[in-house]
């Protein structure tokens, strides 16, 4: 997927992805607050269109190989880069948002941040409401074992070690494999690929310095896929339906900080017994 070298970013660049992040956690909660049912995904686009626009950001997703819109909104079976339209959210959906944006900082370059959460619209149905959960877990604790890690590889491990403890437990949910996480820094896509799944390559070694984008796809039945003829979105071959969870998440000399979440990350990782480490 990647040819180019990864980017090693410094200290004053990884503060300016932070500012990214936090422009684009304040985007999506913006339009978290927004569903409900009766409103379109076209509306809930333009929402983050205008919060951008106030933030003086601009979205990296539209005209990202001629996507058309600021956010990927995708509902129930959809997994993924859904295109905001005149769909209108219904009680009882899967409603998940994936949005990003950059910001000028040092080098004269833009920086760039990336987060993706799913809200289950009410009343939910009980196996919607923990395919969200789940994902999300497997998220935090995706983050939380680079916190620790010597490896890339300690991702893919602990998303599949999450959806392993709950598959014990009676809850069947798959990983979708073809997409997956990525580098990020003066582009939005960079090396390395952040899988979400194991495999005997262990991956890069980890350092400091290191910006990823961690974002664990599950899906309630078969992870088949496939896409529709918008060229965009991904929907599951089953009908089942999906969730996506998303931060961007800096390594440094003390751990990790998450800079897609207004708290650095804090409330998640303590779930690990972490917190995050300082940016200064």
């Amino acid at each position: 997927m990647f040819r180019e070298r990864m980017e090693l970013k410094s200290r004053e660049q990884v503060r300016a992805m932070r500012r990214a992040g936090l422009v684009v956690a304040a985007m999506l909660a913006e339009v978290r607050a927004a569903i409900r049912p009766g409103v379109t995904t076209a509306e809930l686009d333009a929402i983050a269109a205008a919060h951008l626009d106030r933030a003086g950001a601009l979205s990296n997703f539209r005209g990202y190989h001629g996507y058309p819109a600021t956010v990927c909104i995708s509902v129930n079976e959809e997994i993924v880069h859904g295109i905001p339209g005149e769909r209108r959210i219904r009680a009882g959906d899967v409603v998940s948002v994936d949005g990003g944006c950059s910001v000028p900082g040092p080098n004269g370059r833009r920086w760039h941040g990336d987060s993706a959460f799913t809200v289950v619209v009410e009343p939910a149905q009980a196996a919607d409401a923990v395919l969200a959960a789940i994902t999300e877990e497997a998220l935090w604790a995706a983050i939380a074992a680079l916190a620790g890690g010597d490896r890339l590889g300690v991702v893919g491990d602990a998303v599949e070690a999450v959806v392993r403890e709950h598959g014990e437990r009676g809850v069947r949910l798959s990983i979708v494999r073809e997409y997956v996480g990525h580098g990020i820094g003066s582009q939005m896509h960079q090396p390395p690929e952040v899988l979400n799944y194991s495999t005997r390559e262990r991956g890069p070694r980890l350092r400091p310095g290191m910006v990823l984008a961690v974002e664990p796809m599950l899906a309630g039945g078969s992870p088949a896929n496939r896409t529709l003829a918008d060229g965009w979105t991904v929907v599951t071959s089953d009908g089942s339906h999906a969730a996506h969870w998303e931060h961007t998440v800096a390594l440094l000399p003390g751990g990790v900080h998450v800079l897609t979440a207004a708290d650095g990350g804090a409330a998640g990782l303590a779930r690990h017994g972490l917190a995050p480490a300082p940016l200064d």
